[in-house]
């Protein structure tokens, strides 16, 4: 607490002998900009910045989707929006499609199914983050990632 005290001390000290004033909006202007100093900047968005943005984004999957993974979809978007947002991705691994689906949150496992809709393995996730286990070599052998869909809410 003396260190907050000290901090705020020292900072309005230092504000007051150069006569800078520290504001913080609490709600944004009505159009969208802050004026100050005679130039005009947008004000800051309260948009959802916890989303991952992925370090490459996959190529999308064109192909027919199949049943099971249509009512899988249809699963998540009458549910409550997650965060982060479900994504769907198409690998080849061990010389076969299948299709990775991932976590809702925290420590709940991803998982990998078939193109016939059983589930293979859970290769991330869990108390661990190494998922299962039955499948350790998933990040390692997968390849030709394809985006098939994501949450677009």
């Amino acid at each position: 607490m003396r260190l907050l005290f000290f901090v705020t001390l020292l900072l309005t000290s230092a504000c007051a002998s150069q006569q800078v004033s520290v504001t913080t909006p609490t709600t944004p202007p009505e159009n969208g900009q802050v004026v100050t100093g005679g130039s005009v900047t947008t004000a800051p968005s309260s948009t959802n910045t916890v989303d991952p943005v992925p370090a490459r984004v996959a190529e999308s999957d064109t192909t027919a989707r199949p049943p099971w993974l249509k009512a899988r979809i249809t699963e998540v978007l009458a549910e409550r929006k997650r965060n982060p947002i479900t994504r769907i991705l198409r690998y080849d691994y061990e010389g076969r499609k299948v299709y990775y689906i991932s976590a809702p949150c925290c420590d709940q496992f991803s998982n990998v199914y078939d193109t016939q809709g059983k589930l293979i393995c859970q290769p991330d996730g869990g108390i661990t983050g190494k998922g299962d286990g039955k499948c350790p070599d998933f990040d390692k052998r997968k390849t030709n990632e394809k985006l098939v869909w994501q949450d677009p809410r």
